[in-house]
């Protein structure tokens, strides 16, 4: 049984795969919110730098000794971004939400990074947690919000199934303006 108690739980996220190739191999990487680190162990394996920041202490223990994995104990909803002035070439967040930090994560994208993320949506409720709205994004609320700043490459929201339960999610994968367009698609 993996450390989060499914044993498909360090699975990465299908989404994150699939966008994979917008992140180079040697990239500095940001897991924002990650766990148990699911995908800062794929983005180590792939040769990437990957910082991985959880408020669980016990969850962030897991990636001890993953060779590229470095941690940090963070409670990212504290006052302030917790970062400073740190730059990353990808950031990837799954299954996490606080709108906050909109503005600082982008402003601690490179240029030409890349930002995938997923996460739930209203209408997640009728499925389960989450089902406060705090917590659920609004319709387009993502691609919204991250278009004046980033090139969307792909988007998709609504009615899906992960981790053997009905989800209602939105799925962005963008990359910055100091990325040459069009990106390649395929990796």
């Amino acid at each position: 049984m993996s450390p989060a108690g499914h044993p498909h739980a360090l699975e990465p996220s299908p989404w994150i795969v699939r966008f994979a190739h917008l992140v180079p191999r040697d990239a500095r990487v940001l897991d924002l919110a990650c766990g148990h680190g699911r995908h800062a162990r794929f983005f180590a394996g792939r040769g990437a730098r990957v910082l991985a920041v959880d408020r669980d202490a016990d969850a962030l223990a897991t990636l001890e000794g993953v060779p590229g994995v470095e941690t940090r104990n963070l409670d990212l909803e504290a006052a302030g971004w917790p970062l400073g002035g740190e730059r990353f070439d990808a950031i990837v967040v799954a299954n996490y939400l606080h709108r906050p930090l909109f503005s600082p994560l982008l402003a601690a994208l490179a240029m030409d990074g890349a930002l995938l993320y997923e996460t739930f949506a209203v209408g997640n409720e009728r499925h389960g947690r989450p089902s406060n709205p705090a917590f659920l994004l609004e319709r387009d609320e993502l691609v919204s919000v991250l278009m004046k700043r980033l090139t969307i490459v792909a988007f998709e929201q609504g009615q899906t199934r992960a981790a053997e339960r009905d989800a209602v999610v939105q799925r962005v994968a963008a990359v910055g303006a100091g990325r040459a367009w069009p990106p390649h698609l395929h990796g």
